[in-house]
């Protein structure tokens, strides 16, 4: 009897982790779903029928009953909880804001994968660590989320060097601009008009369903096919500071 592929999604309450749950649950994996919202998940999961964990990744005990509940054998873990809290200019920074951002994109996207990698390693399994355009360039506004999206690029990197000759693969996804719910929202502490500004103008968008296909196909490659890191923008997105909107 052939083993149930499972899939852990971290930030799945929404955007691209909800939709990456729901693509690779159309692959055939058993999928994890994982965020704090507890309702937000369990109705993901009903969906797909996957298995719903609350878990905060800054939290190591809710980490340790993640990795219980994932069992003993993952073959795919997706690094997507994060997130961007603020725009201001260095000088004006809310330093209580970075620290948030270091937290979850570096120290809980650290914590995850130390204590989900014995399963994926016993499944010779694929770890995808969601990053950001924030760690290619930085831009005004950015430093914060550009450094502990900078950081969390390193884990990845050195994890693939860590686990060179063993038979577990560790890529990289850096999403653009990507129209999503709440991304932006979060970011300007729930001013709604400055989160839709910040796609005003903007044609075409990615979406999460775009990030979430590109997930899909990069854990799907063949096993000796590592996808080290793909950026993906909107046509509309030449760089961080170079993104075309109507006038």
């Amino acid at each position: 009897m052939s083993h149930a592929r499972t899939a852990v999604v971290t930030g799945a309450s929404g955007g691209i982790g909800a939709a990456t749950a729901r693509a690779l649950a159309a692959e055939g994996f058993t999928v994890v779903c994982t965020a704090r919202r507890a309702e937000r998940v369990a109705a993901l999961a009903d969906e797909i029928g996957g298995i719903a964990v609350a878990c905060d990744i800054t939290s190591d005990a809710d980490v340790a009953s993640l990795a219980a509940s994932a069992g003993p054998r993952v073959e795919v873990l997706v690094n997507n909880a994060g997130g961007a809290v603020g725009l201001e200019p260095l000088a004006e920074a809310d330093l209580d804001d970075w620290t948030t951002m270091y937290a979850t994109n570096v120290l809980g996207t650290g914590r995850v994968t130390k204590a989900l990698l014995p399963a994926i390693r016993a499944a010779e399994g694929t770890i995808v660590f969601v990053t950001s355009t924030a760690a290619e360039a930085a831009y005004e506004g950015g430093a914060g989320y550009n450094a502990a999206k900078a950081g969390e690029r390193m884990l990845a990197g050195a994890l693939r060097l860590e686990l060179c000759g063993e038979p577990v693969r560790v890529c990289e996804i850096a999403p653009g601009l990507v129209h999503t719910a709440e991304f932006s929202l979060v970011r300007f502490g729930g001013d709604q008009a400055k989160a839709d500004a910040v796609y005003a103008g903007v044609a075409e968008p990615l979406v999460a369903g775009d990030i979430a296909d590109a997930i899909a196909w990069m854990t799907t490659r063949p096993a000796h096919v590592n996808i080290d890191r793909l950026v993906i923008r909107p046509r509309a997105q030449a760089a961080n500071h170079k993104l075309h909107k109507a006038r």
